[in-house]
């Protein structure tokens, strides 16, 4: 059992009073290599971006452009600590192709470019009585799947019981999904500036398209104010 708890600090709701976080909770779920269809979608998706930058900037694209002014808001530097979505970009823009990992990492890659928002996705198993979602402070640190150990002080994270484990900038090891993964959680870094409705018709395609490639059941929660609880059987 697992207590779905969403706590955002003081700090942050002063500079995104509109903060929406919303979190997947995947059951029974089947991980494997991407099929062709993914691997298609997500090539021919990146091939469109890097035509696209070669005509305009990464920050044209809005969803990118918000969350590198909310980090600024919120006190992160964004050049030195790009949101995640906006290093998917920067990396397509360098001519760079996304790895294929694994059919959940990748179609979480793509969400990312569809919906230009950071999004994480992490082994449900591997969490520990709660999610909640903080401020770092000054002993927060992780490894992470940059192959560093990185310091949250300061930044945006997820914790369970055993301490920090993600955030919209990088996720940690300790959390991550492979193959063998049954259960996983997906959080979404919504766009601040985006309605309910449309955030919850964002959640609602995230999930179906998820568990059609996947199979298994899809929880969908959606959290914009400043404390939300859940008991996951």
């Amino acid at each position: 059992m697992l207590i779905l708890q969403l706590v955002l600090s003081d700090s942050l709701l002063n500079v995104l009073p509109s903060c929406k976080i919303g979190t997947i909770i995947y059951k029974n779920i089947v991980i494997g290599d991407s099929p062709k269809m993914l691997k298609g979608r997500l090539e021919f998706f990146q091939e469109k971006i890097y035509t696209d930058l070669q005509q305009q900037s990464v920050l044209d694209y809005p969803g990118v452009r918000e969350w590198h002014e909310t980090f600024k808001n919120a006190g992160i530097d964004p050049k030195r600590y790009h949101p995640s979505n906006e290093a998917l970009f920067r990396r397509i823009e360098k001519g760079k192709s996304l790895p294929f990992i694994h059919s959940a990492a990748d179609l979480n890659n793509f969400f990312s470019l569809q919906y230009e928002i950071p999004i994480g996705i992490y082994n449900y198993d591997a969490l520990s009585d709660y999610i909640k979602i903080s401020m770092g402070k000054e002993d927060d640190s992780y490894d992470g799947l940059n192959g560093r150990k990185n310091n949250m002080k300061g930044k945006i994270c997820s914790f369970d019981s055993k301490g920090v484990f993600g955030s919209p900038i990088i996720d940690s090891i300790r959390t991550k999904t492979d193959v063998t993964t049954t259960n996983a959680v997906q959080i979404f870094y919504l766009k601040p500036s985006m309605s309910e409705t449309e955030a919850k018709k964002l959640l609602e395609a995230a999930s179906q398209m998820f568990t059609q490639l996947h199979s298994g059941e899809a929880l969908i929660y959606l959290v914009n104010n400043y404390y939300q609880e859940w008991t996951i059987q």
